[in-house]
């Protein structure tokens, strides 16, 4: 719940109506909620309702909050909604947050771009109910980079998953991890490899809402030093420090 940025939470005590992703989202943010405010769950919503909820309420000259879960960029089928907003006329703004991704690498302490080792991450998913990914997007082809991956949505289906990425190009050992609901009190966070994480899941019962990350990254091995803090390294606020030999 801390998480929230402090203009979505200014948000959230602003609203005259909130619309919460309620099969994602903390509860817990409801909180911030004013009395007399209008809370709708869009869990049980359809994409038609959700829209006439903001048009009754921009009507009734009244403040709609919008909320999905991390950053609504990512997997938050907001395009959608900001195109009907467009043809009503109905003017508004996004607010940028803290995606699962970034909340696990926060949880294992990692960091996805080391020097040496990677300098991308790779953010995608597996096809599934809720649309098709891009045959220009295959698993197989982003594993190829052996780059850093995040990969969302995937959980009930790992064993494809790991077949997949081995295919496209990392191996068996390569380091990965599978994080249960990153950052909540009952987050769950395991490292292993890539050819043990469909059993790490079967294990500890995990079948939804997790977050697999694979990549050299995630063990933190092997990697340089950044050149920015390097003594030899000269910056427009930091003049380089000569090493000099002696006797």
């Amino acid at each position: 719940v801390d998480l929230i940025t402090v203009r979505g939470q200014r948000y959230l005590k602003e609203a005259d109506v909130i619309i919460y992703a309620g099969s994602l989202v903390n509860k817990g943010l409801l909180e911030y909620a004013k009395e007399g405010c209008e809370v709708y769950n869009s869990a049980y919503m359809t994409l038609e309702e959700v829209i006439e909820v903001m048009i009754k309420s921009e009507k009734e000259d009244k403040m709609t909050v919008r909320l999905h879960t991390g950053d609504p960029c990512l997997y938050g089928a907001i395009r959608e909604q900001m195109d009907i907003l467009d043809e009503k006329g109905i003017s508004y703004e996004s607010c940028p947050g803290v995606s699962a991704c970034f909340g696990a690498a926060s949880s294992l302490n990692m960091e996805y771009t080391l020097p040496g080792v990677s300098q991308s991450l790779i953010i995608t998913r597996m096809a599934g109910r809720t649309g098709g990914v891009p045959e220009t997007e295959s698993i197989e082809s982003f594993a190829a980079h052996k780059a850093s991956m995040a990969i969302y949505l995937s959980t009930g289906m790992l064993d494809e998953l790991t077949e997949r990425l081995i295919t496209g190009g990392y191996t068996s050992d390569t380091p990965a991890a599978l994080v249960y609901k990153a950052t909540w009190k009952d987050e769950q966070a395991y490292v292993c490899t890539l050819g043990s994480l469909a059993d790490t899941a079967e294990k500890y019962n995990i079948t939804k809402t997790a977050l697999v990350i694979v990549g050299e990254a995630v063990t933190h091995r092997n990697y340089m030093k950044s050149r920015l803090y390097a003594p030899d390294f000269e910056t427009e606020f930091r003049k380089a420090k000569m090493h000099r030999e002696t006797e």
